[in-house]
């Protein structure tokens, strides 16, 4: 090993400030020049990573201090990308937890700290967001130990540091009475803390690839720690799977480490570096890259299985092929295999005569990712609304997918919340007052209770309550539970939706769009107040003569049309409904838009 190296993972819930404080550590390793112009959140760097603020790819960088390289690992904070963070745990030798001085461990906290415990990881704890006007530090650092109790911590893993951060403002302090300067006091604690990565120079070269990305200028590039021996370019090496089958023989043509947020071309590798390889064609994620003398693959750690699908089709609607070019099923299939081979979090799954896809993942956001970044590149297809995937027990029980559902809400909501949740089958299992009017509610819910809950959510609690998620087990079935209860408007016209129609209609329900909006017959325009669904016409203009009323026309005033996201509306539609997905639209529609074959098919 040529350097002395650190690899270290930063977990931590969603919006806790994962990347922000790697933005600091970077800036303050020296990494940029003193004038050069920094963008914020650097590690996120795809376009809906930068839209939404989160993380959705897992990304190595590294910075050097005092002679050391530090490794890190930037996780994604949201349940539904989970798959990313269990898999590059295994590079890692040690974790940051990183913990909101006033949220305290969320669901999220909860799921990725017990897989590195489970990995006999000795987590470091930063309580960060300290200069949060409603900061409870000693109150977050009970809850944290609790936690750590409560999933089975050893001794040598109960006995963790703490630091107090502030990412944005880039300074961490062992004690809140210190001065606030820097974050020497954080990286000092990594390197004396994270142990070495275990060296094993003896034995031939052998890296587990972890994760997968495309280059258009180097191709397919695996990600991985080198566990064993070393390696050069262009050493001849192999690829096999966990089963020690043969996946190609090939040789390392670019080998590379990473520098801040850039890949950096080496001509040699040491034992216990994380890389990045390019030059093999056929190997994936959990696939062992090794020399050809190699026959026992390493172990990876198993993904725990997606709980959700969405069935894909080619968009088959009147407007079809206006908006993308891709638009067949043969270049839709080729994606989605794409995808699930590059996502070990992503299953797919043919159907209906190859002409319908499933895709398995971890929950609506996760789905909704990837239908928005087709969409980008300029897909058109339908998707059929989300639907939990089953399992059969032991004893031949049906089982589903149960969640725990964290709700933060103000006390005069709780009552409200608590009615819903018990609605949707939800089991509370804790409920405490947070402070300040607020209460914190724990449930047990199934997860096809809570496929559309988040919009009813935010008008039971006036927009002000939060909902965090994960998955919990797979329980047995809790039966039947009530869908949406209103029916829906449906357009019975082909055309562009007139003001004057919307306005004479606005008493019929929820408008889904404007005037001017190009609609087909069997489109979903609104939601009904009523439980059934209406046939409207929204072309309808005012017929005009030429006698002359006897006051002025009044204006025609709208009520604003509700918009949703893509994710909103995957979890709106019903059995019967689609959405279909265009680069410039998305629209809800009918599955049938006869309204006779739709009645025909409700008889069936």
């Amino acid at each position: 090993m040529n350097q002395e190296i650190r690899n270290i993972a930063i977990i931590a819930h969603v919006d806790h400030g994962k990347t922000t404080l790697i933005d600091s550590m970077m800036k303050q390793s020296g990494l940029f020049r003193d004038n050069q112009q920094v963008d914020e959140r650097l590690m996120d760097s795809g376009d809906l990573e930068k839209e939404r603020g989160i993380t959705i790819l897992a990304k190595p960088t590294s910075i050097t201090w005092n002679n050391i390289r530090i490794n890190i690992i930037d996780t994604p904070g949201h349940a539904d990308f989970g798959g990313e963070v269990e898999r590059v745990l295994g590079m890692a030798d040690g974790v940051i937890l990183l913990v909101d001085s006033a949220e305290g461990p969320m669901p999220q906290t909860k799921f990725v700290l017990g897989k590195a415990l489970k990995l006999g990881l000795k987590p470091m704890v930063v309580i960060n967001k300290i200069d949060r006007a409603d900061k409870r530090p000693d109150e977050v650092v009970n809850e944290v130990f609790d936690l750590f109790v409560s999933l089975d911590a050893n001794d040598d893993q109960l006995d963790f540091p703490i630091l107090y951060a502030s990412g944005r403002s880039g300074w961490c302090v062992s004690d809140l009475k210190d001065d606030l300067v820097d974050l020497k006091p954080l990286l000092s604690l990594i390197i004396d803390h994270v142990p070495e990565p275990k060296v094993d120079e003896e034995n031939n070269f052998a890296m587990l690839a972890t994760l997968l990305d495309y280059d258009s200028y180097l191709g397919r590039c695996l990600t991985g720690k080198v566990i064993s021996g070393n390696a050069k370019i262009n050493d001849p090496v192999k690829a096999i799977d966990l089963n020690s089958n043969l996946i190609e023989n090939g040789r390392l043509t670019k080998l590379f480490k990473f520098e801040g947020t850039k890949k950096v071309p080496v001509d040699e590798v040491f034992c216990g570096d994380i890389i990045c390889i390019a030059g093999l064609t056929k190997a994936s994620v959990s696939d062992t890259i090794c020399n050809t003398n190699v026959f026992t693959p390493l172990k990876s750690t198993p993904i725990d299985p997606p709980t959700m699908s969405v069935t894909i089709t080619v968009n088959d609607s009147p407007f079809a092929g206006r908006d993308g070019k891709k638009v067949t099923s043969t270049v839709i299939r080729d994606r989605l295999i794409a995808e699930s081979e590059t996502n070990v979090a992503i299953t797919f799954s043919e159907a209906g005569g190859k002409e319908s896809f499933e895709i398995g993942g971890r929950g609506e956001l996760q789905l909704g990712v990837l239908i928005e970044t087709m969409r980008r590149e300029g897909f058109e297809l339908t998707v059929s609304r989300p639907k939990v995937l089953y399992k059969i027990g032991k004893e031949n029980e049906k089982l589903e997918p149960i969640e725990e559902v964290t709700i933060d809400v103000d006390d005069e909501f709780s009552s409200a919340v608590l009615d819903n949740m018990n609605r949707r089958k939800g089991e509370m299992v804790d409920m405490r007052s947070s402070g300040e009017g607020k209460a914190r509610i724990i449930f047990h819910a199934p997860s096809r209770a809570l496929i559309g809950f988040q919009n009813r959510f935010l008008t039971l609690t006036k927009g002000t309550g939060v909902i965090n998620r994960v998955f919990h087990k797979y329980g047995p079935y809790k039966g039947d539970i009530e869908g949406r209860r209103n029916g829906v408007l449906v357009s019975t016209e082909t055309g562009s939706a007139v003001a004057y129609a919307l306005f004479n209609l606005q008493d019929r329900g929820v408008m889904f769009l404007g005037p001017q909006t190009e609609v087909y017959e069997g489109m979903i325009v609104g939601e009904h107040n009523r439980d059934n669904d209406l046939g409207i016409n929204v072309l309808k203009g005012k017929k005009h003569s030429n006698v002359r009323s006897s006051g002025a026309d009044e204006a025609v005033v709208l009520v604003p049309h509700q918009k949703m996201s893509l994710e909103q509306m995957m979890a709106y539609i019903e059995d019967d409904e689609l959405l279909e997905v265009t680069p410039n639209n998305l629209r809800l529609r009918k599955k049938y838009l006869d309204p006779n074959e739709r009645k025909k098919m409700s008889k069936v």
